[in-house]
């Protein structure tokens, strides 16, 4: 069985006339009722009832013809991936928002991917971090590549600027200059809510970091430093309650090491990122070039 075999059946099936689905698929009406009969030999069922009127499909012949169209649809879309998997999509365009602490960076990328996939468009855009997160929330970028500023807090916790840590002055740890994250893996943390959906991922993905997703206790500013003062507790919240925090007596802020604050590249993109397509491969190449960057 071939697929033109099943190209022709697929004719004759949608148009129910020998002469017009020969003309479809480009032979003659006798090659065409040789195709049908081989196919039928083949199946080891009638498939086609013939008059001198029109042409009829059997019960079998049904099935098949649904058989025959999806059959052809997989062939297409697996050609469609192995050109767009060697060549990347004619069609396609990707912009890139990125800051310019990430200019180093971007256009180096860019071009080591156009140079493996010459067929994708690609449009840079130098923006401003708060331009990239909206643009990309409202997918008028594709991915956004920019530097985030971290600070120490002892050896082996980072956090981004937009983020604090913060206990009672009773608090064991309230005046210990290195805190590490076994440090903290003895007391429970509150976190609270942050405004800005890119800081609430920030908050997010720093709990995630200290292991307490499971455990941790969530509420608003008030709540969570209200709780603090009556438990052993440590809160992460956003830096726009700084203010609060320091002004309250019975609180205090954990004390980062800015001494050994570093910079740490955040891509992100708006859609779902299969692991083996271009997008990914990009992605890639902008990790790599980074961290070239850095040695």
């Amino acid at each position: 069985m071939r697929f033109e075999q099943l190209e022709q059946f697929v004719a004759l099936g949608v148009l129910r006339h020998f002469r017009q689905a020969a003309e479809k698929t480009q032979i003659s009406t006798s090659a065409l009722t040789r195709s049908i009969q081989t196919l039928e030999d083949e199946i080891g069922y009638e498939l086609v009832t013939r008059s001198t009127r029109s042409v009829k499909l059997t019960k079998e012949g049904e099935l098949f013809l649904e058989y025959a169209k999806q059959t052809l649809n997989n062939l297409e879309e697996t050609k469609k991936r192995l050109f767009e998997s060697l060549n990347g999509c004619v069609n396609e365009k990707l912009v890139i928002g990125y800051t310019t602490k990430a200019s180093t960076v971007v256009p180096v990328s860019c071009g080591q991917f156009l140079a493996q996939y010459p067929h994708v468009k690609i449009e840079m855009q130098l923006q401003e971090q708060s331009e990239l997160i909206r643009k990309l929330q409202l997918g008028e970028i594709d991915i956004s590549v920019c530097s985030q500023a971290m600070n120490s807090i002892g050896s082996d916790i980072h956090l981004p600027d937009q983020l604090i840590l913060f206990v009672s002055k009773d608090h064991p740890l309230a005046n210990k200059s290195d805190i590490s994250k076994r440090d903290l893996a003895d007391y429970p943390m509150y976190s609270c809510f942050a405004q800005s959906k890119q800081v609430q991922t920030m908050l997010n993905e720093a709990v995630d970091s200290f292991n307490k997703s499971s455990s941790i206790k969530v509420g608003s500013i008030e709540q969570v430093m209200d709780g603090l003062k009556k438990s052993d507790h440590i809160a992460i919240a956003s830096i726009e309650h700084a203010n609060s925090v320091s002004s309250d007596s019975e609180l205090l802020l954990l004390k980062t090491n800015k001494g050994i604050a570093h910079e740490q590249l955040v891509i992100q993109t708006n859609e779902q990122v299969n692991e083996n397509s271009h997008i990914s491969h990009l992605l890639d190449l902008i990790e790599k070039t980074a961290l070239s960057s850095h040695n």
